[in-house]
């Protein structure tokens, strides 16, 4: 088992070292949609990729449908075994609607002899969602 400062350490380590092994601007946050974002997750379980929606419900909806409506193209184009959840619960609780890709091995950020694998997964398919959303941002803000 780890501490808690050395679980930390090692996320940090994580992280630095994956942006230092592929160094890129992601959108993340950055999407120019209100409630719109990207997310890396890694963790002692797992890793994946995600869309998050978060904004207010009507808003959420909005943009859900216009997603919806291209899930063959993020599917047969980009990411073909991409996972839509209209309702997804994060661990607070909190209800979102995400989009998500998951690393199908197991995987732990305590491992350092995973670390390489999820980072090439983390990145490539990240690029991938990327470039589906730059193609179709306008479409998706409506």
């Amino acid at each position: 088992m780890f501490s808690k400062e050395e679980s930390r350490i090692l996320r940090q380590e994580f992280w630095t070292s994956f942006g230092k092994s592929f160094p890129r601007k992601w959108i993340l946050y950055d999407t120019k949609i209100k409630g719109v974002s990207f997310k890396f997750h890694f963790d002692t379980k797992s890793a994946l990729i995600a869309l998050d929606l978060e904004d207010n419900l009507e808003n959420r909806i909005n943009c859900w449908e216009k997603l919806v409506a291209l899930k063959n193209i993020l599917n047969n184009d980009y990411l073909s075994d991409v996972i839509y959840e209209e309702e997804y619960y994060l661990d607070n609780g909190k209800e979102i609607s995400r989009i998500y890709l998951p690393l199908e091995q197991k995987v732990s950020i305590h491992n350092k002899n995973s670390w390489r694998d999820v980072m090439e997964f983390l990145n490539t398919n990240m690029f991938l969602f990327e470039a589906f959303f730059e193609e179709y941002r306008d479409m998706i803000k409506g």
